[in-house]
């Protein structure tokens, strides 16, 4: 068991640096709607690679997760309070319309697939690169001021990069002997004082996220509950959201349970595997850990995991960010509109810059 020992907040920031400086791994961060905010460091920068999931650490998994599921070990755990309040800057800026007309195609392409009827449903997204003034850890404050309804975090390893990210997405969480999980689709900016207004693409969009984890988690499962769908707001944006809860069977491993939900149709598609194959052979770049998914792996006592979705996330290199956006697309999409949501998306991350 690895219970963080309580350090104010200017140790572990110092700590922090000096990983920096010498190529340590480690991962900050802090869980949705709490004030603890969690240090894990690593002593050496050896790669750990993930085998079957009864590791114990923080885990740093890419979209195909065939490519390696990293582990940073808890060597050292430290934890502190966030004392600042939330920033809320909403004030609203223009977005470079830099490859408006290669996703518009990629889209349109991604419509046609759909009405072939080869696909129901498809996540297609895109890079955005962004000159930076801002270190990582005046980034990652800012998240954690701007986003506190989400898993904010800021991850480091020298073999595998610098990643910083708020995620309003749970991939799955097990205590106890009981799972709970989210079917999260659908996307509107958010407004002052005005309800969201779902259209029937949007709701469609977040049934089928639905079905499918009822399809793919049933049989995993003792007893299987999904929610209503309902409005959650994740910083400027709305979206549909539906809590699901179970019970695993006696023979279900924590495996068998990733596997049958990542990468969900939220960031991927439907059919899972044809939905995966048209991403990689269509979109114009490598996703790496961008919609792959992170978290605590049996820290407190075994079985007891928490893992997000790796969403509103960019990499951080030496003076830039990059930046990941995309959306899901239904045979009812408008290429057109589907931009303009990456570009209410991306603002997310920018907002921070």
């Amino acid at each position: 068991m690895h219970y963080p020992e309580n350090k104010d907040s200017q140790y572990i920031f110092d700590r922090i640096g000096s990983c920096l400086e010498h190529g340590l791994p480690f991962v900050i961060y802090r869980k949705p709607n709490e004030v603890s905010v969690i240090a894990i460091f690593q002593s050496n920068a050896d790669l750990n690679i993930i085998t079957d999931f009864s590791e114990t650490g923080f885990v740093f998994a890419p979209f195909s997760m065939e490519e390696g599921v990293i582990l940073i070990r808890p060597d050292k755990c430290y934890q502190f309070n966030v004392e600042e309040e939330g920033r809320g800057n909403t004030k609203d800026f223009d977005v470079s319309e830099l490859g408006k007309m290669e996703h518009i195609h990629l889209v349109e392409k991604g419509i046609e697939e759909i009405r072939s009827g080869r696909l129901k449903k498809v996540v297609l997204s895109r890079k955005l690169e962004e000159k930076i003034s801002k270190s990582p850890i005046p980034i990652f404050k800012d998240l954690l001021g701007n986003y506190p309804n989400a898993f904010c975090y800021f991850f480091h390893h020298p073999k595998v990069g610098t990643w910083c990210g708020a995620t309003p997405e749970t991939l799955v969480k097990i205590k106890d002997g009981k799972l709970t999980t989210m079917s999260l689709a659908a996307t509107l900016p958010f407004e002052e004082n005005i309800n969201p207004r779902w259209g029937a693409k949007e709701i469609e969009e977040q049934q089928m996220v639905s079905d499918h984890i009822r399809n793919s988690l049933g049989t995993l499962m003792e007893n299987l509950e999904i929610g209503q769908a309902e409005s959650v707001k994740a910083g400027n944006l709305w979206h549909l959201r539906s809590e699901v809860n179970g019970i695993p069977r006696p023979d279900t491993s924590l495996l068998n349970i990733i596997e049958s939900l990542h990468p969900t149709p939220a960031v991927c598609g439907i059919p899972t595997k044809a939905a995966k194959e048209f991403i990689l052979q269509n979109e114009q770049y490598k996703r790496t850990f961008y919609t792959g998914f992170l978290g605590e792996l049996n820290m407190h006592t075994d079985g007891e995991t928490s893992l997000f979705v790796n969403l509103r996330c960019m990499e951080i290199n030496a003076d830039s960010a990059s930046i990941y956006v995309g959306g899901g697309i239904t045979a009812s999409s408008v290429a057109e509109q589907e931009w303009v949501e990456t570009q209410n998306k991306s603002k997310t991350m920018l907002r921070i810059l």
